[in-house]
C-alpha cells in the first residue's frame, strides 16, 4: 500500500516566535514496513512549549532538531501495517513519531494506549508526558506536605492544570497564576484551585500577599521572568521551587536574565531545582496508574485544547501556546 506522507520540517532556527519561514512542509511516499517495524498513522499531535527550546541549536537536555529534520513531536496513532510481534494492526500507540501524518517505527519508546481507561487525546495531556511531568515535578521534587501553600505559573496550561490538582488532592492550598480572567475562573470554578492571580492584569507579588499570607512553600514555575521574581520574593521558610519552564523566555532574542532577587533562596534557606521528566522515564507507569485512578473517581479533570483542521494547522496551532489562547493541553488533531 503506498502512502503519501505529509510533514513538517524545520527550515531555520527561529529568531523570536517562529514565522512561516521557519517551515518547510514536505509531502513524500511512506516506505514499506520492514522486519521488526510497523507504520502508524498519526491521529492527534501534542503541542508543547518545549519544542520551541528544540529548535535552537546548543547545549539542553535532548539534541535539537537537525535543519531539513522533521519537527519532533509526541503523538498518538493507529498501527495500520505491521511486521513487529508486539504491535498489531489497528493497535493505538503513542510516541515521539513527529509532525507528520505517517511513522514507521520500530517500537522503540512507543507504548500500546488503552483507550477503554480515557479516550485517545487524554493520553497525550493528563496521561501523558504532561500529567507525568506534573506527577514527579510535584510530589518527588516539591514534595509538598498537607496544609501547605502551593503555587503553580501557567496554571491553565497542560502541565500546570495537573499540578494544582494533585496539589488539591494532597491536600495543599492551591494558588494559580495565569494570563486573563477566563483561564482564572477555569482554575477555581473548574479545577478547584483556593485561588487564581491573573498576572496580566493584577500585581502578582500583591496579590501573593494577600492570598499566601504565611509564604509559599512549593512553586511550581512553567514560565520563568518576572513571575519567578514575583514569587520569590514570597518565599517561606525551607520553600521549594521547580523548575519546569520558562515559556516566557523561549521566544526572547535577548539573552535571559535571572530573577535578582535570587538571594531571598539563602534568606529563606530554600531550594530551587530544575526537572526534567525524562529523568522518571523507568517510573512512568506508576504515575500513570495514579493519574488514571484519580481520573476515574473524578478528583482530576483533564482539560484538552484540540485544534482540527490536520496537519496544515501546525505552524499556527503551535503559536497559541505563546499567545495564550489555549487552555490546558494543546492537542492538534490530524
Amino acid at each position: 500500500m503506498t502512502l503519501t506522507n505529509a510533514q513538517y520540517r524545520l527550515a531555520a532556527r527561529p529568531v523570536g516566535l517562529p514565522t512561516d519561514s521557519d517551515w518547510q512542509y514536505t509531502e513524500e511516499p511512506v516506505a514499506e514496513a520492514g522486519d521488526g517495524e510497523f507504520r502508524v498513522q498519526v491521529d492527534y499531535l501534542s503541542l508543547d512549549p518545549a519544542m520551541r527550546t528544540w529548535m535552537n541549536a546548543g547545549r539542553s537536555y535532548i539534541a535539537p532538531v537537525e535543519i531539513g529534520a522533521v519537527m519532533r513531536a509526541a503523538g498518538i496513532g493507529t498501527v495500520i501495517d505491521s511486521r513487529h510481534p508486539d504491535f498489531a494492526v489497528g493497535q493505538t500507540v503513542s510516541g515521539v513519531f513527529g509532525v507528520q501524518r505517517y511513522a514507521i517505527s520500530n517500537g522503540s519508546d512507543v507504548s500500546v494506549v488503552d483507550t477503554g481507561l480515557a479516550p485517545a487525546p487524554v493520553h497525550l495531556g493528563a496521561l501523558g508526558i504532561s500529567g507525568i511531568t506534573a506527577y514527579f515535578g510535584l510530589l518527588d521534587v516539591g514534595k509538598p506536605l498537607p496544609g501547605q501553600t502551593v503555587v503553580v505559573s501557567a496554571a491553565a496550561g497542560s502541565v500546570g492544570s495537573i499540578v494544582g490538582q494533585i496539589a488539591r488532592i494532597k491536600g495543599c492550598r492551591v494558588i494559580g497564576i495565569a494570563g486573563g480572567a477566563d483561564k482564572c475562573k477555569v482554575l477555581v470554578d473548574e479545577l478547584g484551585f483556593d485561588a487564581a492571580i491573573d498576572y496580566k492584569a493584577e500585581d502578582v507579588r500583591a496579590r501573593l500577599r494577600t492570598h499566601a499570607p504565611d509564604g509559599v512553600d512549593v512553586f511550581f514555575d512553567n514560565v520563568g521572568g518576572p513571575v519567578l521574581e514575583a514569587v520569590l520574593a514570597r518565599l517561606a521558610r525551607g520553600a521549594r521551587v521547580v523548575l519546569s519552564g520558562a515559556v516566557s523566555q523561549y521566544n526572547t532574542t535577548q539573552s535571559p536574565r535571572g530573577p535578582a532577587n535570587y538571594m531571598q533562596l539563602l534568606v529563606q534557606r530554600a531550594s530551587m531545582i530544575g526537572f526534567v521528566v525524562f529523568d522518571y522515564a523507568a517510573r512512568y507507569p506508576e504515575a500513570v496508574t495514579e493519574l488514571a485512578g484519580w481520573l476515574r473517581d473524578g478528583s482530576l479533570l483533564a482539560r484538552d485544547h484540540i485544534v482540527p483542521g490536520g496537519i496544515a494547522q501546525f505552524p499556527d496551532a503551535l503559536l497559541k501556546l505563546f499567545t495564550g489562547e489555549n487552555t490546558g493541553k494543546l492537542i492538534l488533531a490530524l
